[in-house]
């Protein structure tokens, strides 16, 4: 199971709507077929490791990180291809609680005559599927919070210097982490003042995350590098009801999709947001600020993970913090997170943070 998870994981940030799923078959303690989901969500992983096995599957055990489907979608149902196939055992870390599946593939293949064994590695599991997870479960997708900063917390000069506070080695590792996402997310503020691309660049790999903007007004750069990609690459701006009509039609014939969000106090609601992009198809995003954008993510409890990258630098009090206000009077108030990792990145170190 820990390899079919590893095999999962090939596919993240290439396969939403669809879940990243891996799959392992093995017979007699040998591994037979290997499969992972496929970019675009097809072929699933399940038919991948299938059609690696052959005949050899008949009587084999098949790992599989997430419940075989069960419905007829643009493919027959995985359940009814592992049963045609004769495997003996299917081991499943989680079950799918899609609708159209929850449990009704599992009893597919125990109504075959299959054994079933569940919740192995279950923990794991839930982390890389978070995503498809929380969408199917409360509308939204997961959300990972990214900061770069220096070792008081700051993430620019007070005159808004911030290029570049960490090192070559933790800049590649972000486009790393950009790639496994299905968007990069930033606020308005962000992309008016760096102008930022938001793709993964020097990797060698040929897809890209969707670039999402929170702007209510829509008052972002027209010659900017992000209008200038939207039809090569795909931007999401998240705007509000009252934006600008015209405005809209433009970022449109740019290439540009629009989700309209509802708005409090001057400013898009940051639950309604998530749940828009969930309702695009979105199950992974990394959000790499700004600090009003940040601070609204985490008071509405929004925040799945907290990925840190601290510098051997001090810029002082003037310096910019990462996450801007939230109210908190007493510690009692604070979001709290479990750390999960810290390692070094060249001269950096990296610190990953999951909720409690």
């Amino acid at each position: 199971m820990t390899l079919a998870l590893s095999l999962g994981q090939r596919g993240q940030g290439r396969t939403w709507p669809n879940p990243a799923v891996g799959c392992v078959i093995v017979k007699e303690g040998r591994i037979i077929g290997r499969g992972w989901t496929q970019p675009g969500g097809r072929p699933h992983a399940e038919t991948q490791a299938l059609a690696q096995a052959g005949q050899g599957a008949y009587g084999a055990t098949a790992y599989v990180t997430l419940e075989p489907c069960a419905h007829h979608g643009q493919t027959p149902p995985c359940a009814e291809a592992l049963i045609t196939a004769g495997v003996a055992r299917v081991v499943v870390a989680l079950t799918d609680p899609d609708p159209r599946v929850s449990g009704k593939g599992l009893t597919m293949l125990r109504d075959a005559g299959i054994a079933i064994t569940t919740e192995v590695c279950a923990a794991r599991a839930r982390r890389d599927l978070l995503g498809f997870l929380l969408r199917n479960e409360v509308g939204r997708p997961a959300l990972t919070l990214k900061l770069a900063a220096s070792f008081d917390g700051r993430i620019a000069t007070g005159s808004g210097e911030s290029q570049w506070i960490t090192g070559p080695e933790a800049r590649r590792l972000v486009h790393a982490m950009r790639a496994s996402h299905d968007a990069v997310m930033v606020g308005g503020g962000t992309a008016r003042k760096d102008d930022p691309s938001l793709t993964v660049r020097d990797m060698g790999i040929s897809h890209q995350p969707a670039r999402v903007v929170i702007s209510r007004r829509l008052d972002l750069p027209l010659m900017g590098k992000l209008a200038r990609t939207a039809s090569d690459t795909p931007v999401i701006l998240c705007c509000g009801h009252d934006a600008d009509k015209t405005l809209m039609r433009t970022w449109t014939d740019l290439g540009a999709t629009l989700l309209p969000c509802a708005a409090t106090a001057g400013q898009l609601d940051a639950t309604d947001v998530m749940h828009q992009l969930a309702s695009h198809g979105l199950t992974r995003v990394f959000c790499e600020g700004g600090g009003a954008l940040a601070a609204s993510l985490i008071e509405a409890d929004l925040v799945d993970h907290l990925i840190g990258f601290t510098a051997g630098v001090v810029i002082g009090a003037e310096g910019r913090p990462g996450i801007g206000a939230l109210g908190i009077a007493n510690l009692s108030q604070a979001p709290r997170f479990d750390l999960r990792e810290t390692r070094t990145v060249g001269a950096d170190t990296l610190h990953v943070w999951d909720r409690l």
